[in-house]
């Protein structure tokens, strides 16, 4: 445990951290989320909505630190792929 007054300060700095991150990190799973559930459902112009909703979302998690800039690429660009196979 915390003993000096410094080290409880970063407890509570990073306990605010944490959940900042946390709610960040729900947020583009939620919007991920509902590309998958389009890309399911075979509907292409959902797909295609909530795949323009879900790019600015990585991007704003990559420069966030929540996630890697390479990792954001890689998730839009494989979604991106498996919509235009949609057609």
């Amino acid at each position: 445990m915390a003993n000096t007054k410094s080290a409880k300060k970063r407890l509570r700095q990073t306990d605010r951290r944490t959940a900042v991150n946390r709610a960040r990190t729900s947020r583009v799973r939620t919007f991920l989320r509902r590309v998958e559930e389009a890309i399911a459902s075979g509907d292409r112009d959902a797909a295609t909505a909530a795949f323009e909703a879900v790019q600015p979302e990585l991007m704003r998690g990559a420069q966030n630190r929540i996630m890697h800039r390479n990792t954001a690429s890689r998730k839009i660009s494989r979604l991106a792929r498996r919509i235009n196979a949609m057609s």
